[in-house]
């Protein structure tokens, strides 16, 4: 007998800890007991929203049932579409993180200056007797044969929106004007040639890049970013010797009518060796511009820059060979039978040179 009883108490223990698990944690989701009186309520599937409430209506409990979500598959929309989801823009990742600056990168770009700017000017214009010195001309502007500047620079993204890099420029194909209006020698101003001159400028600038997306958006679907930018530096301008030769001119000296044999009457032919010169001076740019890329990780940037350069400067130097005249004696004058050639120093000419270009560069990340 008492074996039977500890027989039964196990199966008691055993039945009913399922039981009160099961009261507990159902193990089923679909329906549980619900109040006293055994009765089952179904809870509701994702198919079914209808629950039966029989069990309640005596209780006045009535159960509330939370919206199942509905899941939402394809492509978001594209960044700048006008598409919205519950009141809110989505924005693709890989479209914002595409075009993103990130690590190291070298640059190479190249260029075509559209604008040059730039005015020379003799420095000794209002310097007594200056006709005697060629150049001793009115303001010409620089020329220029199609000018390609190159450009190498090495840098890195300091965030997502700034870079920063420090560059070297390279300018060349620029020159001298080739006419120039020369002193007469009568106190007016005549055209006269100018052969060689050639100017380079080199430039080291460290600059700074900061995308404007945040205040544009990207623009072409996402495809572009905007840029702008900014460079201070030393530009090493350079400019070659050349020649200025005037084959009209002729200053009066003394009247041969009353010039005694031998004495200086006239001077002509001007021919001058100007000594170019190299200075160094504070340079600056200012750059706007679009930012794509291309496949292996390659930027592109297309961009539109002002470069200042400073003066373009002489040494000074000028050699100048010019023909004498001198009395006969008899009212008339002859060429004088030697080369009279004069050595002038410290008459500088100078411009300050500018340009704006259009170019192209490609930055590879690392």
């Amino acid at each position: 007998m008492k074996k039977i009883n500890v027989s039964a108490v196990f199966a008691g223990i055993l039945l009913g800890t399922p039981l009160a698990l099961y009261a507990a944690y159902p193990a089923y989701p679909t329906y549980q007991t619900a109040g006293t009186n055994g009765q089952m309520m179904y809870l509701p599937s994702v198919n079914s929203r209808v629950v039966s409430t029989n069990s309640y209506a005596s209780t006045g409990y009535n159960p509330v049932v939370a919206a199942q979500p509905s899941r939402i598959t394809g492509a978001l929309p594209r960044v700048g579409s006008s598409q919205t989801t519950a009141g809110r823009q989505y924005y693709q990742p890989a479209d914002y993180d595409r075009l993103a600056d990130s690590g190291l990168y070298v640059g190479l770009s190249v260029g075509y200056t559209a604008s040059l700017m730039g005015t020379v000017k003799s420095d000794y214009i209002g310097e007594e007797d200056a006709y005697t010195v060629p150049g001793a001309f009115q303001a010409a502007d620089f020329d220029s044969d199609s000018v390609i500047p190159l450009q190498i620079s090495v840098g890195a993204a300091l965030n997502n929106d700034v870079r920063v890099d420090f560059s070297y420029l390279r300018y060349s194909n620029i020159s001298y004007p080739n006419v120039v209006q020369t002193d007469d020698g009568t106190g007016g101003y005549i055209e006269a040639q100018v052969d060689g001159g050639a100017i380079t400028s080199n430039v080291t600038m460290l600059n700074l890049y900061y995308n404007i997306d945040s205040y544009t958006g990207y623009l072409a679907g996402g495809s572009l970013r905007p840029y702008i930018g900014a460079g201070v530096g030393i530009a090493l301008n350079t400019i070659a010797d050349y020649v200025v030769y005037d084959n009209t001119f002729y200053a009066i000296v003394d009247d041969p009518a009353y010039a005694g044999p031998g004495q200086l009457t006239g001077i002509s032919d001007i021919y001058a060796y100007h000594n170019g010169g190299t200075n160094e001076q504070l340079a600056f740019m200012l750059e706007g511009g679009l930012t794509t890329e291309l496949e292996g990780g390659i930027k592109m940037d297309f961009f539109v820059r002002y470069a200042n350069l400073g003066k373009v400067k002489t040494s000074g130097s000028i050699v100048l060979s010019q023909i004498e005249w001198l009395g006969d004696g008899a009212g008339g004058e002859y060429e004088a039978p030697y080369d009279s050639v004069y050595h002038y120093t410290n008459w500088y000419e100078s411009g300050r040179l500018g340009m704006v270009d259009l170019g192209v560069r490609l930055r590879l990340q690392f």
